[in-house]
């Protein structure tokens, strides 16, 4: 549960390194909250009673659909800062620039080649990061491997 909040803990620190294990707890914890509230919104949606009359017009929705919907919208909008800040940590960990993955979502509004874009996105998220410190600080798997005295 420690790696699943530690980028909320981190909200919009884009320095450093962040692990894959962070990175893929907190796309965890996101399909988790985006599942449960979804769940919470089709539970309390359409009645059956509805449903059954479908010439009647536009279904009413119920209260509880609202509230799930209501809270969708700010985990998303709360989860926007720290996700972009986790992957530009996990590029970091690659040694790569933060600046790759605004690159990567130009890339993703360009039709056809939004998908070769995704897979490249995924497969550096997937990489190991570069052993040892880099430019853009220490190992987050050894950060007492440093040279302290060199």
């Amino acid at each position: 549960m420690e790696w699943m909040i530690l980028p909320l803990k981190r909200y919009a620190d884009f320095s450093g390194r962040s692990r894959r294990l962070e990175f893929w707890m907190f796309a965890l914890l996101n399909v988790i909250v985006s599942f449960v509230l979804m769940t919470v919104m089709l539970a309390g949606g359409v009645s059956l009673a509805e449903l059954e009359n479908p010439g009647a017009g536009m279904p009413a929705f119920g209260g509880l659909f609202w509230i799930a919907v209501i809270l969708l919208l700010v985990w998303g909008l709360g989860t926007i800062i720290p996700g972009i800040a986790v992957s530009v940590r996990r590029l970091h960990d690659r040694d790569m620039s933060g600046w790759w993955y605004l690159g990567l979502i130009v890339a993703y509004m360009i039709p056809f080649v939004n998908l070769i874009a995704g897979i490249a996105f995924l497969v550096l998220m997937l990489l190991p990061g570069t052993p040892g410190p880099n430019r853009y600080g220490a190992d987050p798997k050894d950060p007492m491997s440093a040279d302290v005295f060199a």
